[in-house]
């Protein structure tokens, strides 16, 4: 007894599990591309001025294989004054999933929402120690709702088709 898995029990037979039961795993994450620079230093070090930052966000996927889905979670941060631009920080911070039967309808919302939202923590770190190698205080980004993203990108999507020549598919997200 102490050999059987108490969420997923085998049925009764031949000991093996329904292979017609919805799955999803992350199978690997990683840095797709990575930019970080400091265009105005050394001045920027003795600038007095707080700077501003900007977060840009937008979300990219791609089928690699018949069950293999590929994720890029792309955040941009600029941090600029009236002085000038202290860094800019790209991260294009990709992941693969595995899906085996899962329902169409379902599989956008994951790749939209659930996969990024698994993947930004980890592109949230990166980001942090970029701007700190830069030699500035590390920027912690306040956690992006992804799902409240892709509900307005679908009221979007769904106001353009509604109106004449509207057949264009707006960005998947930004901030």
């Amino acid at each position: 007894m102490a050999d059987q898995d108490p969420i997923n029990p085998a049925p009764e037979g031949n000991g093996q599990g329904a292979d017609d039961q919805p799955q999803v795993a992350t199978i690997h994450q990683y840095i797709k591309d990575l930019s970080a620079e400091s265009p105005s230093s050394p001045q920027a070090f003795q600038w007095q001025t707080q700077p501003s930052l900007d977060v840009q966000f937008g979300i990219a996927g791609n089928k690699v294989a018949e069950e293999v889905h590929e994720v890029v979670l792309k955040i941009e941060v600029n941090a600029k004054s009236e002085s000038g631009t202290h860094f800019i920080v790209d991260l294009s911070y990709g992941g693969l999933f595995g899906f085996r039967n899962i329902p169409e309808e379902a599989l956008t919302p994951f790749l939209v929402v659930e996969a990024p939202r698994l993947m930004f923590p980890f592109a949230r770190q990166i980001i942090a120690e970029a701007v700190q190698n830069l030699g500035f205080p590390p920027v912690l980004l306040d956690p992006i709702d992804f799902a409240s993203a892709y509900m307005a990108q679908a009221e979007a999507q769904q106001q353009v088709e509604g109106q004449p020549g509207g057949d264009g598919e707006p960005p998947v997200g930004h901030a």
